[in-house]
């Protein structure tokens, strides 16, 4: 028997103002898979990204987490959301804290709140913390600076360090890309992409379509529905012109 997809949303649909945010949304994302969301501004990315990692729960529809409903409250959804990491688009570090306290922000959910209190006076898994610095290629000596003194391609890194600190399963990630150089960007997805070989899997939410390669499946998002969901090599000008077009039929730059 085939093991169940990691995640799936089944008819996930999510109210909003004026239309919802999610209309009647399916995936499946396994082991192994490596998953983009293209789409303009408001088509429901990040509100997609919040109901995979749970902080979101639709109004309608099923979400399950390795063949189970997702839970409700309790020990269970913690246990769920703990195998779940996220970059955050705005990366949510604490400036005044030092990186080393940042990356062990990962393991909070793990700890417990008197380790997590702990971890505010004295550094704490100092070697688990040095070596996965090296592994994205920071230099350990970072680990004593406050996040405030890091240049911006750092602070990526460092985010995407703390959600490694969690050992997620799943990771999801909002825009990433957005806010760096094309060199920067590149060198993140790159790292991404090594971090979720199987049995990790990856949904990234992506303003590039040039940065397809590489990538399981392309999902396209437009006023909350599915526009497609194929391999990049199958993605086709005319499928992009679609999804990125204004109201008028003109293309949008999302």
């Amino acid at each position: 028997m085939a093991a169940a997809p990691l995640l799936e949303l089944r008819d996930v649909t999510v109210a909003g103002r004026d239309r919802p945010r999610l209309g009647n949304v399916s995936l499946t994302l396994a082991a192994g898979e490596r998953v983009a969301l293209l789409g303009p501004s408001g088509a429901g990315k990040s509100t997609l990204l919040a109901v995979a990692n749970g902080l979101l729960m639709p109004q309608q529809g099923a979400v399950l987490w390795r063949g189970e409903p997702r839970a409700a409250g309790g020990r269970a959804r913690r246990r769920q959301q703990r195998r779940i990491g996220t970059l955050w688009q705005d990366l949510r570090l604490i400036e005044e804290l030092t990186v080393q306290q940042n990356l062990n922000a990962g393991r909070l959910a793990a700890w417990g709140w008197p380790r997590a209190l702990l971890n505010l006076l004295v550094p704490l898994e100092t070697q688990a913390c040095r070596e996965l610095l090296l592994r994205l290629d920071l230099d350990p000596g970072l680990l004593a600076e406050p996040v405030a003194a890091l240049s911006g391609g750092q602070r990526q890194r460092v985010a995407l360090a703390r959600m490694l600190r969690q050992e997620p399963e799943l990771l999801l990630a909002d825009e990433p890309l957005a806010s760096l150089d094309p060199r920067l960007a590149k060198a993140l997805l790159a790292l991404l992409m090594r971090e979720s070989a199987s049995p990790r899997a990856l949904l990234l939410s992506l303003h590039r379509p040039d940065l397809l390669a590489g990538f399981d499946r392309a999902i396209g998002l437009r006023g909350g529905q599915v526009l497609f969901d194929m391999p990049p090599s199958a993605l086709t000008p005319a499928a992009l012109t679609t999804l990125y077009a204004d109201a008028s039929g003109s293309a949008s730059s999302g």
